[in-house]
C-alpha cells in the first residue's frame, strides 16, 4: 500500500499547518494524525506514522508517541464497530467493569483485541465525560448510554444486522 495522501487532502494538510505560526508545525499533529487514521484504514501503522513525520518535517519518535499516547488514534487494524467503554470512576461505579466483562466474554475477546470476523473491537478508554450516563460506551461519534446487558446484546445484534445487510 502506496502512503500518500491524494492531492485533495494533502491541500487539508497545508491547511491544517497554516493554523499555526511558523515553525510550529507540529502543532497539527493531532488533526493530521486524525487525517491519517480516517485515510489510510482506520488505524495507524509505522509507515503511516512515518509519512506524517515528513510532512510535519519532525522526527518519526515525535509522532510515535502522540500516537501512542491517545485512546483515538489505534496502532493496530480494528473492527467495524469499536466498543470503546469508559471505566473511569464514574462508571465502574455503576458497573462498566461487569459491562466490559460481558462484552468479553459474549464476543470472546480480550481488550484491545477484534473479533475473527473483524466485527467488533473493544477497547476501554478514560473519562468520556458523560458521567451521569453511566456505563456508558462510545460507537464512532455516538454514545451508547446506561448500559446494561440487554443494551450490549441488542448493540450487538444491531450492528452484527447492519453488517450481514451490507454484505
Amino acid at each position: 500500500m502506496s502512503v500518500e495522501f491524494s492531492q485533495e487532502k494533502l491541500n487539508k494538510v497545508a491547511e491544517l499547518i497554516s493554523r499555526y505560526p511558523a515553525g510550529k508545525q507540529k502543532s497539527a499533529i493531532l488533526p493530521l494524525l486524525h487525517l491519517a487514521q480516517e485515510e489510510f484504514g482506520g488505524w495507524l501503522d509505522v509507515p503511516v506514522m512515518d509519512y506524517v513525520a515528513t510532512l510535519l518535517h519532525i522526527e518519526p519518535i515525535e509522532v510515535y508517541e502522540v500516537a501512542s499516547f491517545y485512546s483515538m488514534y489505534n496502532l493496530k487494524p480494528v473492527g467495524k464497530y469499536m466498543f470503546e467503554v469508559c471505566q473511569t470512576g464514574p462508571c465502574m461505579l455503576n458497573g462498566s467493569d461487569d459491562i466490559i466483562a460481558y462484552i468479553k466474554e459474549k464476543l470472546n475477546i480480550g481488550v484491545g483485541e477484534t473479533t475473527a470476523d473483524g466485527l467488533f473491537t473493544l477497547k476501554t478508554v478514560e473519562c468520556l465525560g458523560a458521567c451521569g450516563y453511566a456505563p456508558l460506551m462510545q460507537m464512532g461519534k455516538n454514545y451508547r448510554e446506561h448500559l446494561t446487558k440487554e443494551k450490549v446484546d441488542s448493540i450487538i445484534a444491531e450492528c452484527s444486522n447492519v453488517a450481514s445487510k451490507n454484505n
